[in-house]
């Protein structure tokens, strides 16, 4: 038997002139036929061909259906890909930046969010607690996951214990566009109280580019001498870009 999805009884303008976001008020009318009959085809092709046979706009729209239970959602869902690109960086666009688009409000940023947290949780599920060096594809597909769409620079550390398990997954800072901190002897002394043996430095490129910097290469090599003080090993850096990322190891750099 067909799976049906019933729609609540709810009108298609919000009172007062708040077309954003559904309200905690009394409800009455039903959703007009031809957006709940699309909600349900839309939901039927989902649940019977999964994700990957819909396009962006449409599987973004079933997103935006819980924030957003009495209206048409297609024209945001098409103007939050039109603004950020693709579905990917609209889930990662920064919750100032998705507010600034007209129609989504407070629920909107939450179920995109929502979004965000699952899918990083389960990349990374994939990885923490593994030997890194056999896990190497999950491994970039969570750091892609995490960090390919942010705005700004973020550097992250990966401690590996001595079979280079990963052990813990640490944000060390936070950047601008094209700058981040970082201090090397912060770097290695979290390695000594996590009692790991080896690393990996991780970073992004908000330009897309995965091209390292002067400063990324002296950073490298500061955070290499200090490891290399302490009997640490740093397997590699990895800066990640919009579409690809860049190995130091793979290039010559280490």
């Amino acid at each position: 038997m067909a799976q049906s999805f019933n729609e609540p009884f709810l009108p298609l303008v919000a009172p007062d002139g708040d077309d954003d976001e559904a309200a905690p008020v009394a409800l009455t009318g039903r959703l007009p036929s031809y957006i709940s009959d699309h909600r349900q085809r839309l939901r039927e092709r989902f649940m019977q061909a999964g994700g990957q046979a819909l396009p962006d706009y449409e599987l973004l729209e079933l997103v935006l259906f819980r924030a957003i239970p009495r209206q048409d959602v297609k024209p945001l869902a098409r103007l939050l890909l039109e603004t950020f690109g693709d579905f990917n960086r609209v889930i990662t666009a920064s919750p100032a930046r998705l507010q600034m688009i007209k129609g989504a409000g407070p629920a909107v940023v939450q179920e995109l969010k929502l979004v965000e947290a699952a899918a990083q949780r389960m990349a990374r599920a994939r990885v923490i607690h593994r030997p890194i060096l056999s896990s190497w594809d999950a491994l970039l597909d969570y750091c892609h996951t995490a960090m390919a769409h942010r705005e700004t620079e973020q550097f992250r550390v990966l401690y590996l214990d001595r079979k280079n398990v990963l052990i813990a997954d640490e944000e060390q800072s936070k950047g601008t566009v094209d700058h981040v901190p970082v201090y090397p002897r912060e770097v290695v002394k979290r390695a000594l109280e996590l009692n790991t043996s080896a690393l990996i430095l991780v970073h992004n490129h908000p330009s897309g580019d995965p091209t390292p910097s002067e400063a990324d290469l002296s950073m490298t090599r500061q955070v290499q001498d200090a490891c290399a003080a302490l009997g640490l090993v740093l397997h590699d850096h990895l800066i990640i870009g919009k579409q690809r990322e860049l190995s130091f190891r793979a290039q010559g750099y280490l």
